[in-house]
């Protein structure tokens, strides 16, 4: 069983910065695809950032040129770097990962954005 392990989340002003971590148990060096979700309530999760093996990223509409995901294949751990933070971020931010099999995902943090 993979574990995703998630931190850095809190509360910040807007216009302020956060960086998520996700620490992946297993090594994440061959995975397919690995990012972050975040879903508020009443609404479908939807995807904020994903990095494929290939180094290649993929970003919503909505956070293009705002959020960085970046990875580290030494400390098996995907990093989501948030600039100029809007109220309309605030959410619970979940990680995601896929090798060859399933799809795994954290626990959840949570990311308050006040105005």
């Amino acid at each position: 069983q993979v574990q995703l392990v998630e931190s850095g989340g809190g509360l910040v002003q807007a216009g302020g910065s956060l960086r998520l971590s996700c620490a992946a148990s297993r090594s994440i060096f061959s995975i397919n695809v690995m990012g972050w979700y975040r879903q508020v309530p009443g609404k479908q999760r939807e995807l904020v950032a994903n990095t494929s093996r290939g180094g290649s990223t993929n970003y919503a509409d909505s956070v293009k040129g705002r959020f960085t995901i970046s990875r580290d294949i030494g400390k098996n751990t995907v990093y989501l770097q948030m600039n100029s933070l809007k109220p309309e971020d605030t959410a619970v931010y979940y990680c995601n990962a896929r090798w060859a099999g399933p799809s795994y995902w954290g626990q959840g943090t949570q990311v308050t954005v006040s105005s």
